[in-house]
């Protein structure tokens, strides 16, 4: 299967309602990690999809090497414990993608940055302890304990993404709070989307 869809969203932005949505379309998608029930490949199971992306990009020159029975990517990024990992922050890694899936579309969830930071905030220890405790691109150690310092990495991810993919057709940035996005996201990636909603809600916010 050839990968059609990346999200290079932040955490926090929808990313499991866009794969929720994205499988009651008939797309195998993978969020974040690999589940045992996704594959017959024992190799895969619980495995994350930064590591996989990675791992194809430095043995093969292909990112998603390791991920060929999926169509979709939703959730890219790691961070827990000692591993911080973000590709959709790696730009070489992104091109690789580009040059070895020519039709993948790319999206870019995307919210309010206060909004967002405080839904970081409100999420585990996301951005009371793990942001701050870890060298993340654009967010060296040390920093992200503050709003201001979480919404200027945040708006920084956001703007480089806009540079980076400047007139490309293949390239959706979108609000999660946009009313027509079902439409929206229907309309750019060609298929129809038969389910719209809010899923891994924030049980201390309203994100």
């Amino acid at each position: 299967m050839s990968l059609r869809v990346v999200n290079l969203g932040l955490p926090k932005t929808g990313t499991t309602t866009l794969a929720r949505a994205l499988r009651r379309a008939g797309m195998k998608t993978a969020d974040h990690r690999i589940r045992p029930h996704q594959t017959q490949n024992a190799a895969l199971h619980n495995a994350f999809v930064a590591d996989l992306l990675y791992k194809g990009y430095f043995e093969t020159g292909d990112p998603a090497h390791h991920l060929p029975e999926f169509g979709a990517l939703t959730e890219i990024s790691l961070l827990r414990q000692s591993r911080s990992v973000w590709p959709q922050m790696d730009f070489a890694l992104l091109r690789a993608i580009r040059a070895h899936h020519p039709n993948a579309r790319f999206l870019a969830s995307n919210r309010d940055a206060f909004k967002l930071s405080q839904s970081m905030l409100g999420w585990s220890d996301l951005g009371t302890s793990r942001l701050p405790a870890s060298a993340v691109p654009g967010l060296p150690q040390g920093f992200g304990d503050t709003t201001k310092e979480r919404m200027q990495w945040i708006e920084g991810h956001y703007a480089n993404l806009r540079a980076i993919f400047a007139g490309d057709a293949q390239f959706l940035e979108y609000d999660i709070e946009d009313t027509n996005i079902r439409e929206r996201l229907s309309d750019f990636l060609g298929v129809n989307l038969p389910w719209w909603g809010n899923s891994n809600r924030n049980r201390m916010s309203e994100a």
